[in-house]
């Protein structure tokens, strides 16, 4: 995808990386979860399946113990889903958007609805409805939403076909954090911050067909103080 609004937009589209082999990922996996680390998890991952696949049966096989979490923008297909039985535990999908324009218009995403849809019915398929440990998710599924200026109609339609589909079954996550940046300011309908009224309606709307397993941001979140800032370290 090609996000005009892309927060990650210095390694997504900048040339910005770290080489790091097969092996390496493996131990880097293994130092995380010593370092404490609750989950292991993959951004953006699924054009580096294959090799994650490899990473991740090493690093089981070294004493690799938490959670492998897929987050991912979620236009992928099934059948790279399907390669990651027994590798992933907690699928963290994005589901940007309803209408094919929108996607087409702000991500470059021709079909993203249908081929997020299907992968996110794939990713229930093979992990089913959340396990916990505690507070902790250990496996399941959890669907996030970022609602975007003057598109909170096609939010609601979102939220909608998961309430539909999978009942609260899965977790969603619905997000006011939508900040302007990259090539945002060259679009004038995301080029401005979310109102409040905006991000409530979706919020009533959830709450009103009776959805539970929901996350929902309060206070001010539409900040750059939360992109991270990508410096390599922690990996040599």
């Amino acid at each position: 995808m090609r996000c005009a609004f892309c927060q990650n937009h210095e390694i997504s589209n900048g040339g910005f990386g770290v080489e790091v082999s097969i092996e390496r990922l493996a131990q880097i996996f293994i130092e995380q979860q010593s370092r404490g680390a609750a989950n292991i998890e993959l951004v953006t991952p699924t054009h580096y399946t294959e090799p994650i696949i490899d990473a991740v049966s090493i690093a089981h096989a070294d004493g690799l113990s938490i959670p492998v979490v897929w987050n991912s923008n979620g236009y992928e297909l099934p059948s790279t889903i399907n390669r990651l039985k027994n590798v992933v535990d907690i699928y963290l999908p994005d589901l940007k958007y309803f209408d094919d324009r929108h996607a087409v218009e702000l991500s470059d995403a021709p079909n993203y609805f249908l081929h997020a849809s299907k992968a996110i019915e794939t990713m229930f398929d093979q992990v089913g409805a959340p396990i916990f440990d505690g507070a902790r998710m250990i496996r399941g599924v959890l669907v996030r939403h970022l609602i975007l200026p003057n598109r909170r109609h096609d939010s609601i339609k979102i939220i909608e076909w998961l309430y539909k589909t999978f009942g609260d079954d899965v977790y969603i996550s619905l997000m006011n954090q939508y900040t302007p940046m990259f090539r945002a300011e060259s679009i004038r309908s995301i080029n401005r911050r979310l109102t409040t009224f905006e991000y409530q309606s979706v919020v009533d709307h959830a709450l009103e067909l009776g959805v539970k397993n929901c996350f929902i941001q309060v206070g001010r979140t539409a900040s750059t103080d939360f992109v991270p800032h990508f410096n390599g370290s922690l990996i040599f």
